[in-house]
């Protein structure tokens, strides 16, 4: 499943509404968390909690090592999801409250707003917001440790062919914000991730 947001979860009581806080709480469970993931050779990008009264839903987000492309399958989800939910179980500073677990993948409506995340684009169409600077719409050559060189793409006429630029390389500090653009080839992926947005589906 290329690119898609995979979801599961493990859901241990009901609940019908939720908060999302932001406390310390969040990096001990991500330091808890991250080896189980490392070891299932996938990255640990965030880890949130949200709570509704006594019940909390735990959300963990997964991708792929920067150097890989495509997205992360279902089965990947499910299988760090079940190790994922073992280590919660016998977490010996959990407060017993009743929680769910949520294991999701970014998708690829993520913003780029890190290195890694451009790694994880290159070979994609992007628009890129430059600060003082004109926004680039350009697909990723190479990313490099300060900066990243676009193929600029300039747009002409409906029914033409779409006009690339030479090579032009955007310091990361020059960067605001980059967002993946969907391709007639990538629609595929999109439909997927527009479906994994929906309700999670059970561990």
């Amino acid at each position: 499943m290329s690119d898609s947001e995979a979801t599961t979860s493990t859901h241990r009581s009901e609940s019908n509404s939720t908060a999302t806080i932001h406390n310390p709480e969040e990096s001990r469970l991500k330091a808890l968390l991250e080896p189980a993931v490392l070891a299932s050779r996938l990255y640990l990008e965030d880890v949130s909690i949200h709570v509704a009264g006594s019940h909390r839903t735990v959300h963990v987000v997964v991708d792929l090592p920067q150097e890989e492309t495509g997205g992360v399958s279902l089965d990947a989800i499910a299988e760090v999801s079940r190790g994922l939910s073992d280590i919660l179980d016998n977490d010996p500073h959990d407060d017993g409250r009743p929680y769910d677990l949520e294991v999701s993948s970014p998708g690829v409506s993520r913003p780029l707003t890190e290195p890694r995340h451009w790694h994880r684009a290159r070979g994609r169409m992007v628009r890129v917001n430059v600060i003082q600077g004109d926004n680039l719409l350009g697909r990723i050559a190479s990313v490099e440790d300060d900066g990243v060189t676009l193929i600029p793409e300039h747009e002409v006429k409906k029914g033409m062919k779409p006009k690339q630029g030479d090579p032009i390389t955007i310091p990361f500090d020059r960067i605001r914000q980059g967002k993946v653009e969907i391709e007639f080839s990538h629609l595929h992926e999109a439909a997927l991730a527009d479906e994994h947005n929906g309700p999670s589906e059970e561990a």
